[in-house]
């Protein structure tokens, strides 16, 4: 009797959570601003992938260049520019249907607004994660394609590049969650990018000026510096501290939990 009861109930709480993602995934799709982000951090990527590698003159370098010198941070640095394009996206999956109003359609037809948020942000980060992730691999099979002998050349075999490569995918869709979450809490487009590039670039300015003893243990945990070090094979930032990669994932996957918490919270309490 408990079974023949329960079942309806899960079938048809299974059938509106697909149902809200399929719809999710249609404004998601049919919004130009999402097909134009794409295509700008393809573009971006890559193109800084082969400007990188193609321009390295290795007869030129100095010794301390060449001991430095890693072919996989050197194709992976568009990255950088990609996890900024895919934080405007994630802004704008949030922020536009507040711009425009819509968000009351979509409460009227979804009244339960954790879910809405929840499937909202699965859809952006698949999304997030397959593109960051194509272009993460094509970004550095291309740029090491183009690396001229005798300059190094990295292989996924070797140690620590497939994490880099991978990882670099894994920050793009990490980082685009901190920005869907952020534009959650502030509902405005031109204030939650202006919060994510303020946190991004240029707070680890700010935290350079202050002196190495407090700098250093909060560069740690900036978002920034952890994007690099992880997609990078050697230790990027001279003598100063740098988390282990997997570990400054897992505090980027805190901020975007934590921002995608607290935007939740405010999406209940707060008025479309």
């Amino acid at each position: 009797m408990t079974t023949a009861i329960a079942s309806p109930v899960l079938l048809d709480r299974h059938l509106r959570i697909s149902h809200v993602l399929r719809s999710e995934w249609i404004k998601m799709r049919t919004v130009r601003s999402t097909m134009w982000s794409l295509v700008a951090m393809a573009v971006i990527t890559i193109g800084v992938a082969i400007l990188g590698t193609v321009t390295v003159s290795w007869h030129t370098m100095s010794a301390v260049s060449r001991f430095t010198f890693d072919p996989t941070s050197r194709s992976l640095t568009g990255l950088l520019f990609s996890e900024l394009v895919i934080a405007v996206l994630g802004v704008l999956v949030m922020s536009a249907e507040y711009g425009t109003g819509t968000i009351r359609s979509t409460l009227a037809a979804v009244p339960n607004r954790p879910l809405v948020l929840a499937t909202k942000s699965a859809v952006f980060a698949a999304v997030a994660l397959v593109m960051g992730e194509a272009l993460s691999f094509g970004a550095f099979l291309v740029g090491q394609s183009l690396l001229r002998s005798p300059a190094p050349h990295a292989t996924l075999g070797q140690p620590g590049v497939l994490r880099a490569v991978v990882g670099g995918g894994l920050m793009v869709a990490a980082l685009g969650l901190f920005a869907l979450g952020l534009a959650t809490i502030i509902r405005h487009t031109a204030g939650a990018i202006t919060a994510f590039v303020g946190t991004f670039f240029v707070l680890p300015i700010l935290v350079e000026a202050l002196p190495t003893s407090i700098g250093n243990p909060i560069a740690e945990y900036l978002p920034f510096n952890i994007s690099t070090t992880m997609t990078s094979v050697g230790h990027t930032f001279g003598q100063s501290p740098a988390l282990n990669p997997w570990v400054g994932f897992a505090v980027v996957c805190a901020y975007a939990i934590g921002a995608l918490a607290v935007g939740g919270v405010l999406m209940v309490r707060r008025d479309a």
